[in-house]
Parts: structure tokens; sequence; C-alpha cells
């Protein structure tokens, strides 16, 4: 390749880059409540074609599910599990107005993986692996649910397929630029991709442990059990976390912030178990 050829190709990916970001727009995904989270966040895709892939993509997942005899096959765990999210679902409404009034569907997956996750607009899964595995209390169970929905309410999913579409679309001028045709991926699939397969950054991360411990809060669970809940998760991997806690803060440094905020949320516990 010669070299103007090159920078014939820099030049216009430069100003690909430049258009997609310029294209982002900043919004206010929730208030900060009393954990105080607060960034400022930038999307490239508006929040309803992202809540309507997320909703085609986990009417896909549950059908396959349900077609392998994984879906809901133990009635107690699903009551449970509802139950819980039935008293979370009302505390989404201290950082979000319109949260409470998503359209939720919340389900069980037989899996020995231990995991769980919300897609953006509140549709969610959790696995038997996390039930099981680590024998979790209500609390823990609480503290895992109210992390993976603070995921929801931040539109983490939006964020991360807004990056994910941007790269896309550089990639998709690369190859035309190489003649090699279109790389891109129908929006569902990069839903359920950042959701479902692709490791959230630290700071999502974080940004999630803060507000699920102050919706467990809310919801009457003792927030003190996240960080029971992350000392199981650990163990559980061994020598190492499991790929749900991948990309987490050091163990160290989580449990610390753990027990920093969830002594801040303390009395929102203590109102509502009044």
């Amino acid at each position: 390749m010669n070299t103007s050829w090159r920078a014939l190709r820099l030049f216009l990916s430069s100003l690909c880059l430049a258009f997609v970001l310029g294209g982002c727009q900043s919004a206010e995904t929730t208030q900060a409540g009393t954990v105080g989270v607060d960034r400022d966040q930038r999307f490239a895709l508006s929040q309803q074609e992202v809540d309507k892939a997320a909703a085609q993509a986990y009417q896909q997942t549950m059908q396959e599910a349900a077609k392998k005899g994984a879906l809901n096959r133990n009635p107690a765990q699903v009551q449970r599990i509802r139950a819980i999210s039935n008293r979370l679902i009302p505390a989404t409404a201290a950082f979000r107005k319109d949260a409470p009034a998503w359209k939720w569907e919340v389900n069980v997956l037989s899996s020995k993986e231990v995991n769980a996750w919300c897609m953006p607009g509140g549709k969610m899964a959790v696995y038997t692996g996390l039930i099981e595995q680590l024998n979790a209390s209500d609390e823990e169970l609480a503290a895992v649910m109210g992390h993976e929905i603070a995921h929801a309410l931040r539109e983490h999913g939006r964020e991360r397929a807004s990056q994910q579409v941007a790269q896309q679309t550089l990639i998709g001028i690369g190859a035309a630029l190489l003649g090699i045709g279109d790389l891109g991926a129908g929006l569902a699939n990069v839903v359920a991709d950042v959701t479902i397969g692709l490791p959230y950054s630290r700071r999502f991360e974080t940004e999630a442990d803060r507000i699920g411990v102050e919706l467990a809060a809310r919801a009457g669970y003792d927030p003190r059990a996240a960080i029971s809940l992350w000392q199981k998760m650990i163990k559980v991997g061994g020598g190492g976390p499991p790929q749900f806690l991948s990309t987490h803060p050091a163990p160290e440094s989580r449990i610390q912030d753990l027990q920093e905020y969830s002594a801040r949320v303390m009395p929102l516990y203590q109102a509502a178990k009044k």
C-alpha cells in the first residue's frame, strides 16, 4: 500500500470518527441517589431503539431456553426471584421516575453458570447456578439483582451498544475502502452481546455496585449482604473470580467500596424495615 493511499484512509477514518462522536448526545439517565452516582454519558443510539432491540433479543433468548427445557423449570425458584424483583422494581423510582413502569420481565434459566443480567428496559434473567452454587439468601440475591437492575437504569447496555456501533461504523468504512464488504451486525445482536456476552467496564460495574446497594436498602433488604455475596462469588471462582466478575475492581477495593456505600444507605434500609 503506497503512502498516499494510507494517508487517505487515515484521513477518511478520522472524519468518520469525528462524525460518529459528533452524533453522540449527552443524557442524564439517573438521579444521583444517596450513593451519588453522577457521570456524563454519551449515546449514539436512542433509548427507544435500544429498548426495542433488547426486547427482541430477550424474546429470542427465552425462546431458545424454552426449546432446551431450561426456562423456569423450578416454580419455587421462579416465585422467589420474582418476589424479590417485585420489591426492587418500585425502588428504581429513586433513580428514574419512568423505571417502575417499564415492561419488566424476570425469568430463571437452568444453568450451572453463576450469572444474572438485566437488558435495557428491564428484561432480566437469573441463572440457577447463582442461586444453588452460592446458596444465596434473599438479601444476597437482592444484592446481585439490584446490581443488574442498576446496569439497566444507567443504560450501560445502550452506552456499550453505542460504542459498538461506532466501532462497527469505522470497521465498515475500513472494509469498504479495502473492498471486503459489510461487517456490521443487527442491533438486537449487539444489545445481546453487550448485556450477556461482553463484560462491562470497571466504571460501569462500580456504578452498578453502588446503585445496587441503595436499591436493596430501599426495598428493605440489608445492603451489607452485597459484601458476603461478592465474597461468595470470588470463592466460587477458585483461583480467581468467575467470568461474571472479570472486569470488576480488585476484590479488596470492591469490598471496601461496598462497605462504605452499604453504611451510607443503612438509614434507608432501617426506614424501609419500619
